[in-house]
């Protein structure tokens, strides 16, 4: 074939100069990244982008948001270099300045923070990515600051509270042993990809699944029960249905008789939930109710799949996902296969079937040598049982006080302001800091803010470490050189600690010394990762064991599956902090709040994932936002558009007595009749500024995203 032809095909070869480079797409960073092949030019330049058929996360598949990768490495909207503030505050008039003089100015404000104020007054805040959060935490430690806080205070972090709170340690579904499939508000066809197909894959052979679910989407079309509460109601069910597998002796009782804690008061508070009492509360039918009850505790293996956010961002989310968490020990499924198993974590959240020393690494000094984490006082439950980090959602509320102590500087990875409800409060309170740095790929609304803004490089032009759940590790290598003067965000974290000069050997040894101390335990070093750039199986894989609490017990108070928090009980309790999963409607609802709905009659919910968008980032890439045009929109139901007298597209204005947002109308039976659903993280009409700062779950400090009050007017028109 002419020469000519085979570069217009960009096929790799002597001939074109094209050269196959392995990576992973880390744009939407859950816990486990998909594999990449990368074309690289004889120029290096990445001239193609494909799934890796060898990776066992995407078998050679990629979503839109990985297919636009080369969108995304070379937008023109990058940080090029190191940027100096020389405007006020959210002017975005910033100047070049070099590595050196931005590194010193950051070193030289920790500096003179832990001299004037003491290491606790410096926040390190990690956002997307999560591949340098290890080295970020040790960074924050090793300084001497208790301060280490993630975008996880709002995602993630309250769900895993939920399951400590019950049987102490996160339990993931093994879908590919079940029966039967409870899905409960988890859309893995727009939020996990490589999720869904395995449940296709189940589904096809044989298993049942029943989807818990405000809203019609792809995965409830095969489902075989679909349960629509109405939003921030989900404990009422799990409570309802509970109270029909009791009723009815549908529950393990050799689990419950030997293995749990408060069973019987547990048992007597279900008693108030039969399931027309559950319909009431919910608005899902009594059969349905029943019928999925019935499923779920007599199938002979059951495995229920959950997301990080949906049932915690509400002001009673700990409280629900509690009760759906007990739900698994209720009838058994607990640390089995085909049910929900418990593993244990080796690197960044994910089972990779390795020992590691990933908390040695990171927990370099013990919480009990630093000052209360931020959020402490405000969430007693969180530092009690969250070990990783503090609750940032405090950091704002702290920030203006003061109080217990101030903090001056912050030190941020990819920081984005609009993670936090009352976002333009978030920003106001950046004003009581002396400095403010935030290392980003794209010149956020958040840099403009920033006192200094450094420039990242996206994951195929830096080195990372992943585990994956199937047995599977990878280091990659930068497949091209970092753009412009951008940089790792490792390798500014590993430049930070020398210039602060800590006593760190393992910081003075380097990243990839960091990395062997690591995976030690496992056996597995660098130099043999490096043999294998697009990953390999793990040697020797951890055999996964059932039941592990036979001989262990459950890591939480009572060693024992929790009904009843005992740690709950301890601190003493309050409303919405309750020992027992006690149900309360959100803080603003028709039940709590009546004359504020006769106001604001409509549910507002926000937070739920389009495939092609991962909060504000991708919004930007051409490929990506031609898939949703119009956007931004709210989804009204067809019912509430006709009262309201709204057209496909008509601008309307959603508002809350926080204020109001315009959009475009977007009618779809995907929502619920009473519900207006909204996507976050849209800079021209952030739905985040509809609530207050204030709007927190009481145990996880978490934002109350899904269930508020709002009303919908149509602009330019007068509602019926």
């Amino acid at each position: 074939m002419d020469v000519t032809e085979l570069e217009k095909g960009k096929i790799p070869g002597v001939e074109t100069g094209i050269e196959i480079r392995k990576s992973i797409c880390a744009i939407c960073d859950p816990s486990g990244l998909c594999g990449l092949d990368l074309s690289v030019d004889r120029s290096g330049v990445i001239c193609k982008t494909e799934g890796s058929a060898e990776h066992p996360r995407n078998r050679g598949t990629l979503c839109s948001k990985g297919a636009a990768t080369r969108q995304y490495v070379y937008h023109s909207e990058r940080v090029k270099t190191p940027l100096l503030r020389s405007g006020p505050r959210g002017s975005g008039k910033f100047r070049p300045v070099s590595w050196d003089e931005a590194l010193d100015l950051t070193v030289r404000h920790l500096n003179e923070t832990k001299h004037s104020y003491g290491p606790e007054s410096a926040v390190f805040y990690s956002g997307y990515a999560k591949y340098y959060r290890p080295y970020l935490k040790r960074l924050c430690h090793s300084y001497g600051s208790p301060n280490y806080l993630t975008e996880a205070s709002s995602c993630h972090s309250a769900m895993l509270m939920a399951q400590r709170l019950v049987y102490g340690h996160q339990a993931e579904a093994d879908v590919s042993n079940a029966d039967l499939l409870l899905l409960w508000s988890i859309n893995p066809f727009h939020a996990n990809v490589h999720k869904a197909r395995d449940i296709q894959a189940r589904l096809d052979r044989g298993a049942r699944m029943i989807v818990v679910d405000p809203r019609e989407t792809p995965t409830t079309a095969r489902a075989h029960l679909h349960l629509r509460p109405r939003p921030g109601t989900d404990g009422a069910l799990a409570l309802s249905m509970a109270q029909v597998i009791i009723e009815e002796e549908l529950y393990d009782h050799d689990f419950v008789d030997r293995w749990s804690y408060g069973f019987a008061e547990y048992r007597d508070y279900v008693r108030s939930f039969p399931p027309e009492v559950g319909e009431q509360m919910t608005g899902v039918s009594a059969d349905l109710i029943r019928r999925a009850a019935r499923m779920y505790a007599s199938a002979r293996r059951a495995a229920l799949l959950y997301s990080s956010a949906s049932i915690v961002h509400h002001t009673n989310g700990v409280q629900n996902y509690r009760a759906v968490f007990q739900l698994i020990g209720l009838t058994g499924n607990l640390d089995v296969a085909g049910g929900n198993r418990m593993e244990p974590v080796s690197f960044i959240n994910s089972a990779g079937r390795i020992p590691t020393r990933e908390t040695e690494f990171t927990q370099c000094r013990p919480w009990s040598e630093m000052a209360p984490r931020i959020g402490s006082g405000a969430f007693p439950v969180w530092p009690r049982v969250i070990d990783e980090e503090g609750q940032a959602m405090a950091l704002p509320a702290q920030l203006r006080t003061g109080k217990p102590y101030p903090v001056k500087t912050l030190v941020g990875f990819g920081l984005n302001h609009r993670m936090w409800p009352a976002p333009e409060a978030f920003l106001e309170s950046l004003s009581h800091l002396d400095f403010f740095v935030n290392t980003e790929l794209f010149l956020t609304d958040t840099c403009k803010y920033a006192d200094l803004v450094l420039p990242a490089c996206t994951s195929v032009e830096r080195s990372e470490l992943r585990c994956y759940g199937s047995g599977y590790i990878i280091l990659t290598q930068p497949a091209i050189a970092p753009l412009h003067d951008s940089r790792s965000d490792v390798d500014i974290i590993y430049e930070l600690a020398r210039r602060l000069e800590l006593d760190d050997p393992l910081f003075r040894a380097g990243y990839e010394a960091g990395i062997d101390y690591i995976l030690a335990p496992s056996g597995i070093t660098v130099e043999e990762l490096k043999r294998h750039p697009g990953g390999m199986p793990v040697p020797n894989p951890t055999p996964k064991v059932e039941r592990k609490y036979l001989t262990e017990g459950f890591h939480t108070p009572t060693g024992k599956f929790e009904f009843k928090s005992s740690l709950l009980e301890e601190l003493g309790e309050s409303p919405g902090c309750e020992a027992l999963p006690v149900y309360t409607p959100p803080r603003h609802s028709r039940e709590r709040t009546p004359e504020l709905a006769e106001k604001y009659p409509l549910v507002l919910s926000s937070g739920s994932r389009l495939p092609m968008f991962v909060h504000s980032r991708t919004y930007r890439m051409p490929w990506t936002s031609s898939l949703r045009p119009g956007f931004p929109s709210a989804d009204l139901s067809p019912e509430d558009a006709a009262r309201l007298g709204i057209a496909q597209g008509d601008p309307i204005r959603i508002s809350t007595p926080c204020g109001s947002i315009e959009v475009g109308a977007n009618i779809t039976r995907m929502t619920q009749s009473g519900v207006v659903h909204m996507y976050h993280g849209f800079p021209a009409a952030d739905v985040n500024t509809l609530l207050s700062a204030d709007y927190l779950d009481p145990i996880s400090g978490f934002p109350g995203y899904r269930s508020s009050l709002c009303r919908v007017d149509k602009i330019g028109g007068t509602n019926p």
